[in-house]
């Protein structure tokens, strides 16, 4: 684990369409002093998006990040506890669709949370993308105090993906061409995951062991489906590196 800072820095990561935004944006509700920073915040130009082996850009690889300003962004926020002075967010005029979380739910859990706005404690940074904790991610991967690895399904994943209008990007709009999901996205997170999974099959168990050495807490399979469980439980992950916190 990332050694203590400024900030509390929380990744919530998982394939394409699996609730980490929403998730992320939940937290921010319940949690007193908390900021977010988008994945998506760190996409290169349009132009210098990759083109794959079919002609058609590829948004979901590595290679479409701007890796080094994403980790600078990170270690200013871990040594300054606040987002960095030129950041804007584009990813939030982005919208995520109906949250289908009782507010009644929300503000529970935001009576539980405010306890903590008495307690000697740094904020907290929320960093939600779809590539966050892969082998080729690991100088990022190891900044974070808290991973939060989200799932679901590749029907699932396909049918909320396919049901967006698109996306802003730094010039402009873009919208998945047909047959986007099949091609591009799912296989590449396949490709970034498999090593977090048993027989690198991807909707199914998960190698416990390397999430444990990797620090990286899976959403429980009840959760998979279930925004107002999976809030409750990362709640609780939050909830727990704050205690640590406050032990030290």
């Amino acid at each position: 684990m990332a050694q203590p800072t400024n900030a509390i820095l929380v990744g919530i990561s998982g394939p394409s369409s699996s609730g980490k935004t929403t998730l992320a944006r939940l937290l921010r509700d319940v949690f007193a002093d908390v900021f977010i920073l988008h994945e998506d915040d760190f996409y290169k130009t349009d132009a210098d998006i990759p083109i794959n082996h079919d002609g058609v850009a590829d948004w979901d690889c590595l290679g479409a990040i701007d890796l080094p300003a994403l980790q600078h962004a990170l270690e200013h926020i871990r040594e300054h506890g606040t987002s960095p002075p030129d950041f804007y967010s584009k990813e939030d005029r982005n919208s995520v669709g109906k949250v289908d979380v009782p507010e009644s739910e929300v503000e529970d859990l935001k009576w539980k949370a405010s306890r903590w706005m008495f307690q000697d404690v740094p904020p907290i940074a929320i960093i939600d993308g779809f590539l966050l904790y892969s082998e080729e991610m690991k100088a990022v991967r190891d900044l974070f105090d808290v991973k939060i690895f989200l799932r679901t399904d590749y029907k699932t994943a396909k049918d909320r993906r396919e049901a967006r209008s698109g996306y802003v990007t730094l010039e402009g709009f873009w919208k998945d061409p047909p047959g986007y999901v099949d091609n591009v996205v799912w296989p590449n997170y396949v490709k970034d995951h498999a090593f977090l999974f048993k027989d690198g099959n991807v909707e199914g168990e998960l190698e416990d062991d390397r999430l444990q050495d990797l620090e990286i807490r899976a959403m429980p399979v009840d959760a998979q489906e279930n925004m107002t469980a999976c809030l409750h439980w990362a709640y609780g992950v939050i909830e727990e590196a704050l205690e640590k916190r406050i032990a030290r």
